[in-house]
């Protein structure tokens, strides 16, 4: 198959950013009609577009935009959502924490904490997490494809305190009611005294890769201030998927350096 004549229809469907059929796609490629349907039906086969409806128009598909943001640095992403996670760390006074999803593992990618906090807070650090204890991960998980979960029951399920969900069936029953709340939580599964709520970021086809959390001790955790971080990382779930997405793609064009600038910044 030809490659220009793809690139030609995926650079087409990312740039109008609404869904195309084949002869809005023959009008705007000067491509064969026969031609642009075997092309649409073909990367739609592999997951690389999506058909929207009865009409057979098509957008840009989840497995483009997973291939798309697994392309992008943990830098990249964290300095694009770095402002909107500064401000919610200064209105929570809590540390907030950005994760992604990538090479079948969640990590914490980025952290930001309150400029000038009235009391201690917890910093959750960099790194891996354990898929069926952490909020930032189950988060995740929850909102997976069935394999991903299989694989996540499947894996082993290390006791980190006495509350770490260690079962099937209580983590078939957490990522339930994760989905019904919307954000998940983790009461003291990692470190006793030690509690956090995360929420998923959505980012277009490709669904919940990335996820918001903020941590602090259990005393200041209760079931009330977990609800009400939930809300509220719900909220800044979307607004940092506005940041990382437009019309379903990733984008995160970072500007480049301004030559001006004496810092580089």
């Amino acid at each position: 198959m030809n490659l220009d004549r793809i690139m030609a229809v995926l650079e087409t469907l990312a740039i109008a950013g609404r869904p195309l059929s084949p002869a809005e796609l023959e009008s705007m490629t000067d491509l064969p009609r026969p031609t642009c349907y075997r092309l649409l039906q073909t990367l739609a086969k592999h997951q690389f577009l999506d058909e929207t409806d009865a009409k057979s128009r098509f957008v840009i598909g989840k497995k483009l935009v997973q291939v798309t943001l697994l392309a992008k640095n943990d830098a990249d992403i964290g300095d694009v959502t770095s402002p909107a996670l500064k401000d919610a760390a200064s209105r929570f006074g809590e540390a907030v924490f950005l994760s992604r999803f990538k090479n079948d593992d969640v990590s914490i990618i980025r952290v930001e904490t309150p400029r000038n906090p009235a009391t201690p807070y917890v910093h959750p650090g960099l790194g891996r997490r354990p898929l069926h204890a952490c909020s930032c991960s189950k988060v995740i998980a929850a909102f997976a494809d069935d394999a991903f979960q299989e694989r996540v029951m499947q894996g082993p399920m290390k006791a980190y305190t006495n509350h770490t969900h260690t079962t099937r069936e209580t983590l078939e029953k957490e990522f339930e009611k994760i989905r019904e709340l919307g954000y998940a939580e983790c009461v003291e599964e990692i470190e006793t005294g030690v509690s956090s709520v995360a929420a998923p970021v959505q980012i277009g086809a490709a669904g919940a890769l990335v996820s918001v959390g903020t941590i602090g001790p259990t005393s200041k955790f209760n079931p009330g201030h977990r609800r009400a971080r939930g809300e509220a990382l719900v909220e800044l779930a979307r607004e940092v998927s506005s940041m990382i997405q437009f019309n379903g793609q990733v984008v995160l064009e970072l500007k480049e350096p301004d030559p001006a600038s004496s810092t580089g910044v």
